[in-house]
């Protein structure tokens, strides 16, 4: 018998997260062979009149193919998924393999290549042109990097995804009101003392349609406002690799110095193209039921008491004009537990230790959005 929070977790992508409507096109990618929920979502997509499409990976297989892969090889396969993709009204990606680091091995050189190529695609249609949704699937390799039992991950899994996000959404509008009528930022922490403006950049409400898990409000810094260093107090992954005590330290705008547990590493994904160096997304995160990074960033990036600062591409919804082939959300907590932290907009103390000061942003405390 099939797990009831799994069917349920398939009408929420296919009726909210994606909207699905009647006639409508919605492509599944699974990463992983998930087959439980990928069946409850072509059900869920029958049921609202859509037609589903699925496409099957396995990271693994993907490693091998990617070593040594041509651009000539790339461009193909980013062609052929992307004629598919431009097909499509929705899209459903669905991550469940057992190893994020299965592509730690494949050489930097060949992973930059399937972000110009295949992620590129991805960027440019499905971002732009589809309703979309991407999320993880439970499993004991999550609940390892969680610290947690199968079990008890799997039953945090399903509280977090199947939270009230209509509930988050509408307490998310004074938080986006305040950030689209604030000029300076200012963030601080341990290790952190950081100022941008995000003047005139929409700021935008991420309550459950475009991740799964969500709980975030983004914006960007103006493209070359940002001085000052910032210390992140999370595990990183990016390009099959953990990245751990990052520091980064900007003027007017651009990284001028970068170190991490792999510096030389670090500073190779950041000489990928000009925009890597420039920051793309500013965002808070108030999911109340994550406290603790796992080594994903669905989930990291909204934990409570936290922000993001990613260096790379910004969206369009909140553009700073920075290009880029990579987008890396990298997480700072401001809880007690992980050293503190304050945010100030334009002098205001807004959010100290985690939690919001201001009455109006009350809502978004974790006690209020349970």
């Amino acid at each position: 018998m099939r797990d009831p929070r799994i069917q349920q977790l398939a009408k929420n992508l296919i009726t909210y997260s994606v909207n699905l409507q009647k006639g409508e096109k919605v492509l599944i990618e699974n990463f992983g062979f998930q087959k439980e929920l990928v069946n409850a979502l072509v059900q869920e997509a029958y049921a609202a009149g859509g037609y589903p499409f699925v496409l099957l990976k396995d990271h693994s297989v993907m490693r091998q193919q990617y070593m040594n892969a041509s651009e000539d090889q790339m461009k193909i396969i980013a062609k052929h998924e992307g004629d598919l993709m431009s097909q499509m009204d929705a899209y459903i990606g669905l991550r469940s393999g057992d190893n994020i680091n299965e592509l730690s091995d494949v050489p930097s050189e060949q992973m930059a290549l399937y972000e110009k190529t295949v992620l590129a695609m991805h960027r440019e249609i499905r971002i732009k042109k589809t309703k979309w949704v991407v999320l993880r699937y439970p499993n004991a390799a999550m609940a390892q990097l969680a610290s947690m039992s199968t079990e008890a991950f799997e039953d945090f899994y399903f509280q977090v995804c199947n939270l009230d996000y209509s509930k988050m959404n509408e307490a998310m509008k004074s938080l986006e009101d305040l950030m689209n009528r604030t000029d300076k930022v200012h963030l601080k922490g341990p290790g952190t003392d950081l100022t941008f403006s995000i003047k005139d950049i929409p700021a935008v409400r991420c309550a459950g349609e475009a991740n799964i898990p969500d709980g975030e409000v983004y914006t960007a810094p103006v493209r070359d406002s940002v001085n000052g260093t910032i210390t992140y107090n999370t595990p990183s992954p990016y390009q099959g690799f953990t990245f751990e005590n990052v520091s980064l330290t900007f003027e007017n705008g651009k990284i001028v110095n970068a170190s991490a547990n792999d510096s030389e590493r670090i500073n190779k994904i950041f000489d990928t193209d000009e925009g890597s160096r420039y920051i793309g997304e500013f965002a808070i995160g108030v999911n109340p039921y994550i406290q603790h990074p796992m080594q994903d960033i669905l989930f990291d990036e909204k934990i409570d008491g936290s922000f993001h600062f990613t260096p790379g591409q910004a969206y369009e919804e909140a553009y700073n004009g920075n290009e880029s082939n990579i987008h890396w959300d990298m997480v700072m907590i401001q809880r007690p537990d992980y050293g503190g932290g304050e945010i100030y907009f334009d002098d205001v103390l807004i959010r100290k230790d985690g939690r919001f000061v201001l009455p109006e942003l009350d809502v978004l405390n974790p006690e209020n959005l349970k």
